[in-house]
Formats: structure tokens, sequence, C-alpha cells
């Protein structure tokens, strides 16, 4: 399996109740395996040996009321390699938590604060989390796909993952189903400043028209019915 170590800061937004992940690491395409997010629910980044399930049924658990420590505890409790593992959760309630397995590379930790948490393993120290958080805290009225731009770019200023730099992702959920925001920079040699160059962009080009895209209570308004149906 590949190994995500990586660095990544999971939040939510205290203004607009948004959900987001920033992460970075030295293999390719850290978008496609680590942050998942569900409107309304929360926000899991799965790193280190990553298993994509501790997002899925995470968030499905998150989504049952369960409580961010009780997701955490369950799956630790069902994962036979959990002390391989890092992951990090927030729910609805700005509440977070995460786990770092003993058997996970050095330098290896997270750290917890409201409404967000910050992890990360095979780092260059400590400064690079603490650096990321700092970022964070200070930048708390600003945007929350901003807050987390600049935590990545704190963190890898400071050392970010010790193999060196090739991807970044910065990910958020609104109120709607699919995704404010998915950027993803699968293969390059400075991917932060690469998400940074392409988030521009999106900014510039899509950024005055978010408020057209269609919701569900909009659709369901007009057509009478939450959703299509087959024919019968």
């Amino acid at each position: 399996m590949i190994e995500y170590s990586t660095f990544s800061l999971t939040a939510r937004c205290p203004h607009t109740g948004m959900f987001g992940i920033a992460v970075a690491t030295r293999v390719p395409a850290v978008g496609a395996a680590v942050p998942h997010l569900r409107a309304g629910v929360g926000a899991i980044a799965s790193q280190a040996r990553t298993n994509p399930y501790i997002g899925v049924h995470g968030l499905e658990l998150l989504a049952s009321g369960a409580t961010v420590e009780a997701v955490r505890d369950a799956i630790v409790a069902w994962d036979p390699d959990i002390e391989e593992r890092q992951f990090a959760l927030v729910d609805g309630s700005a509440r977070a938590t995460a786990f770092t397995g003993a058997e996970t590379k050095a330098h290896a930790g997270h750290r917890i604060g409201e409404g967000f948490a910050a992890a990360g393993n095979l780092l260059t120290g400590p400064e690079v989390l603490d650096s990321m958080v700092a970022s964070f805290a200070d930048s708390v009225d600003d945007a929350l796909a901003d807050r987390l731009l600049r935590a990545l770019e704190a963190g890898q200023a400071a050392g970010g993952d010790a193999r060196g730099k090739q991807s970044a992702a910065l990910h958020l959920v609104d109120r709607e189903s699919y995704p404010y925001l998915d950027l993803r920079v699968d293969e390059h040699s400075d991917p932060i400043d690469e998400l940074r160059r392409v988030y521009g962009v999106w900014r510039e080009v899509f950024g005055p028209h978010l408020s057209s895209r269609p919701t569900r209570a909009e659709l369901e308004e007009r057509t009478g019915v939450p959703g299509p149906s087959l024919a019968r």
C-alpha cells in the first residue's frame, strides 16, 4: 500500500460551517486518498499507511450522530493495522480529534484546536505542525480556503515532508452534496506553490459565479420532488 506520509490540516469554518482539508506530501496524487468530507457532517484526513475506509466509515458514523471521540475510538478498535495509521476529524459542532499510531514514521504527531486538527508524519520536525497551527490561528477572520492554504504554506516553509515535495490538495464542502472546491496538484516539483496558482485561477474564473450553482432546495422547490426517478 502507498504510504501517504504527509502533513494536513482539517477544519470547520466558524463563520460559514464549511469543512475543508489541505494536504501535501512527497508521493503523487495525495488528493485522491487522504481527504474525506461530507457537507453538514464533517471532514476526515486519513494518512500515513492510508486506509481510505477510515474516511468512508468515519463519515457514516458522524452522520449517525456519534461524537468525534466515539468515532475515533471505534476506528481504533476496528482497524487491525491501526498503529500504522494516522487520521484527524472534525464534526459539525467544531469538535476535533486525531490519532497517531505508534508505528507511524517520525517525526509524527498531531495538534488539536477549536474546530481544527493538524496532523503529520515523516516530517522534518514538530515545527511543521506548530507553524501550521500558528498560521491557521492568526487568520481566523479570513475565508477557510485561504486559511488552509496559508497553513499548508507555513508547514512547508517549516520543513514539510522530510522526503521532499510532490503533490498537494485543497478540498472544501459547503451546504450542498457536491464539493465547493476540489483542487489537486498530483505531480509537481513545487506542488504547494502550484496549488496557490491554481487556486488564484479558480477564484478569478469561478468565484463570481459560485452563487449561481444549483442548490438541492431550489431544485426540489422547482420540480416538486427531491430528485430524479426512473420512469415506470
